[in-house]
């Protein structure tokens, strides 16, 4: 978009047409790739956010206004009741979003106004008329075409034409161009070619290039009525017969340049932004990363005092100086930061920054000391001190995402021990809705302060020969003094919410506990993996061979275009469920396309999808093979709003054990060398006994003491029937109502589950609540209690902030409920599996074992058991996980031995 040449001493005013734009964003970006954890989609407000931040950088305004249209009828609608009849409902997603870019827009402080009975291109023409009379340019950034009727030599129309980022740029001479039209001209030329959007009719027969022809030959529509007579042929009559049409359409395009604002120009200055408002907005809207910097890089003129950074002053260690400055730091807690390359087997150290702790002395000038250090440049003496400093545990140290270092440090022959605090943990415990947690937004967040240096008086002492050096040491010392500060800050932050036993106890100690199991990794038979990636491949290609049979003609499976027209045009099967590019290819969608069809390619597309992605699976495994020949996945921490961790690189939770390929992929991992065999340990049926444990139902409870399997014991009490005469099809309903209630799981949800009539579904759940009223409150409970105190609570103490279930909007509403009803649950399974792995590793190590856990995989912990050691390692593990927690309901652990992962399943 070329940037317009503004004259330098005239003020710019730009307007935007809010509901254009945002609508245009909704539709530009992917829904599924916009939402955040409680289920709020943010596709429009970032497409929109987005537009803004950059047509504000790229034209720098001095005022700005964004309009609105309401939902209250026009005076057009007055006029024509049928005007916009056509338009379809707004989608429940999009409307929810619009409140939020308010929200968006009043912590930039961009002006936004709508007035009932206008709508947004009225204001914006008063508002452009107005600024254009006192001799301001003006720039409009709209989608609607009507827009171009303000075009003159001080007005312009950034145009978008697709998505959001590409516009063009009208000004009188390319409306010219364009239509061959002055802007005067182009609502009589819109009045005689109609609108579909506004349901305004145009000329049966007649386009756009004969509505153009007659606006040039007879100068206006005015003309044109006057000499209607003079216009021959068929077209002729069809003009005379529609000119009433033609007439209000022309009443309809017209702006309204003199609507009666209650704000004037000179009010639409660019305000001062507040930094801390925009940052709770985007936190709120988990946006990270480039368009939060844009932001502020853009509104960097208007920053205010929450924006001030940090003094440090950096003392580079060279020779012979560690151990003397280590010796003397102060009693208290440092901030540790470091830099350097991290991985789950390996890693390394590049340098490292100690922020000292606040002694009230201080360095020069009052500035906090903190110092820097190349381990490359250490004497045998120095890196003596900096492990013994290091592995001390009596030292207390922050750090910001301490698992990384950790590692590295291992590889390098260090320990870090006397973690109090790690800051990115205390940041997802006091805000477990957010998907990343960076130290400059939670230095911003928490501390009010940017992660920069504050320019001092005198300036400060070169450290190396090399700026970039200094610069290179300054950010990291500036990185600690943020991380031992914003330790203190969360920690102050967490005390009364009740985090602080789950940071110190559960949280903090796992970390290394994590470090020690992708240290250790599983090991991987790379030639089966092979094989079975080979035989993945095979099957796939026999898919697309069996697809193009079935039709006739090749085609490619990955191609939804193709695929829909094969589907739908040239097999002429029942149409799916309608997206906007078609109809839809998804797998659910092809499975429902199965029962509705003889046609075999619905069956093979399912077939192949899941060959493909088996293939995809076992090829990433092979990848991520090291040269120790184990796979050593990342565990994260801070990913799972309930609690649960997760695994990436690979993602071993992702490997399906549901089906007979999936169980082949976990043949693939197997006991390493000098080892015995594999141990797996779960939690038997765990979220069901914590349901049971938190409702207090003695039925429910009842069922797990019964002796009987726990599923075919309440298949009987809602059935009424010995537990004998409960059949498969019987448990396997009673199973999805156990499970399933626990995840809100509504009548229809139950229903496609069960391939059952909804209403059948609905007797079962209410036959269910009368055995188990207890079960039925405890759920009903959870979402009252969490509505009114704002989260919900695990049997830790653990919290899930949700906002949105005293939302007006249904969609925002419902997810948050179903959040409230499944976070205690989930989020207690979580806080067990967590403290068992604190348990058993500790038990490990005090019977000083040679066995070791390998993985934690949902409920499931998988370990490497030294020769001799398996009936004691099975006594550990039953005896700890066990004693994880005192639920009214036992614990129990199921186990299973094997070579292989799978061997070893139960």
């Amino acid at each position: 978009m070329p940037k317009k040449e503004a004259t330098p001493t005239r003020p710019c005013l730009l307007l935007l047409d809010g509901h254009s734009l945002a609508y245009r964003a909704f539709y530009a970006l992917p829904e599924e790739n916009f939402s955040t954890t409680t289920g709020q989609t943010t596709n429009a407000v970032y497409g929109f956010t987005s537009m803004l931040v950059n047509v504000l950088r790229d034209e720098q305004p001095t005022h700005v206004a964004v309009c609105f249209d309401r939902s209250e009828p026009t005076f057009r609608h007055e006029e024509y009741a049928e005007y916009k009849a056509n338009r379809s409902a707004s989608p429940d997603s999009f409307r929810s979003q619009m409140s939020l870019i308010h929200e968006v827009l009043d912590a930039v402080r961009v002006p936004h106004l709508s007035l009932a009975g206008y709508e947004a291109d009225d204001l914006i023409a008063t508002l452009a008329t107005q600024a254009a009379e006192q001799d301001m340019n003006v720039l409009i950034v709209t989608g609607d075409r009507d827009a171009l009727q303000l075009v003159d030599d001080r007005v312009t129309v950034l145009m978008t034409r697709i998505g959001i980022s590409n516009m063009t740029r009208f000004t009188p001479e390319a409306v010219v161009e364009k239509y061959e039209l002055t802007p005067a001209q182009y609502p009589d030329f819109a009045a005689i070619r109609g609108d579909s959007s506004d349901n305004l009719k145009n000329i049966p027969g007649v386009g756009e290039k004969t509505a153009a022809k007659w606006i040039r030959e007879f100068g206006s529509l005015e003309e044109l009525v006057n000499r209607v007579d003079e216009v021959k042929g068929k077209v002729g009559d069809k003009l005379r017969d529609h000119l009433d049409q033609v007439l209000m359409n022309r009443r309809l395009t017209q702006l309204i340049r003199d609507v009666p604002l209650e704000i004037e120009v000179s009010g639409l200055t660019v305000g001062a932004s507040d930094r801390d408002e925009i940052n709770k907005i985007l936190d709120a809207l988990e946006f990270r990363g480039e368009i939060r910097d844009r932001l502020f890089k853009t509104l960097g003129s208007a920053e205010v005092a929450a924006g001030e950074g940090f003094e440090v002053e950096v003392a580079a260690l060279g020779p012979d100086e560690v151990a003397a400055w280590l010796s003397a730091l102060p009693e208290g807690r440092v901030g540790l930061a470091f830099k350097g390359a991290y991985g789950s087997g390996t890693g390394r150290i590049d340098s490292i920054a100690i922020a000292a702790p606040d002694d009230g002395a201080g360095g020069a000038h009052g500035m906090r000391r903190a110092a820097f250090i190349d381990p490359t440049t250490l004497t045998e003496s120095d890196e003596g001190a900096l492990r013994a400093w290091l592995g001390d545990a009596s030292k207390a140290k922050a750090v910001h995402d301490a698992k990384g270092p950790m590692l590295a440090l291992w590889a390098q022959g260090m320990e870090l021990r006397g973690l109090s605090c790690d800051t990115a943990l205390a940041a997802y415990l006091a805000m477990p809705g957010q998907k990343s947690f960076p130290l400059e937004d939670l230095a911003r967040a928490y501390l009010q302060r940017e992660l920069r240096g504050e320019a001092e008086a005198g300036g400060q002492a070169s450290l190396f020969d090399d700026d970039q050096d200094d610069d290179a040491a300054r950010d990291l010392a500036l990185r600690a003094l943020a991380v031992r500060e914003l330790a203190d800050a969360l920690e102050a932050f967490l005390e009364p919410r009740g985090g602080t036993y789950l940071m110190s106890d559960v949280e903090l100690p796992l970390v290394t506990v994590l470090a020690e199991l992708e240290r250790a990794g599983i090991a991987a038979d790379r030639d089966y993996f092979g094989g079975l990636e080979s035989e993945f491949r095979a099957a796939v290609k026999q898919a697309v061979e069996a697809a193009h049979a079935a039709v006739g003609e090749q085609f490619s499976l990955n191609s939804p275009k193709q695929l829909q027209e094969i589907l739908f045009v040239k097999l002429a099967l029942p149409k799916t469920k309608k997206i906007k590019t078609g109809y839809s290819t998804d797998a659910a969608q092809l499975a429902w396309l199965v029962t509705q069809t003889d046609h075999e390619l619905p069956t093979i597309m399912l077939r192949h999808r899941d060959q493909d992605k088996l293939r995809t699976t076992v090829e990433g495994l092979i990848k991520e093979i090291s040269d120790d020949g184990r796979i050593h996945t990342t565990f994260e921490q801070t990913m799972a709003a309930t609690g649960r961790l997760s695994s990436k690189e690979p993602n071993l939770q992702n490997i399906p054990i549901r089906t007979s390929e999936g169980r082949r992929i976990r043949q693939g991992f197997v006991v390493g060398s000098g080892y015995e065999t594999l141990l797996t340990a779960d939690y038997s049926q765990i979220e069901l006994r914590i349901m049971a444990h938190l409702s207090g139902d003695e039925a429910l409870i009842a069922s797990f003491e019964s002796g009987h399997d726990f599923h075919k014991a309440t298949a009987a009490r809602v059935f009424d029937i010995a537990p004998e005469q409960v059949n498969g099809e019987m448990r396997a309903k009673i199973k999805a109502m156990n499970y399933g209630l626990a995840y809100g799981l509504s009548d229809f949800g139950l229903s496609a589950q069960l391939s059952i009539p909804v209403s059948e579904a609905k007797a079962l759940k209410e036959e269910y609540f009368e055995e188990f009223g207890g079960v039925r409150d405890f759920l009903n409970a959870i979402v009252a209690q969490a509505r009114n105190d704002g989260y919900t609570e695990t049997i830790l103490g653990r919290r899930r902030y949700l906002p949105d279930l005293n939302s007006d909007n249904r969609q925002r509403r419902e997810m948050a409920e179903r959040m409230a009803l499944n976070a205690p649950i989930q989020g207690s399974a979580a806080d067990i599996i967590k403290v068992a792995m604190l348990n058993v590793q500790s038990a490990l190590k005090e019977a000083t074992l040679g066995s070791r856990m390998l993985l934690q995989v949902h409920d499931e912990l998988v370990f490497e058991v030294a020769p001799g050691e398996l009936e004691t390692l099975r006594e550990l593990v039953t005896d700890r996980m066990n004693a994880a927690y005192s639920l009214r309901v036992p614990l129990v652990v199921s186990l299973g031995v094997g070579r292989t992962w799978e061997d070893a399943g139960h």
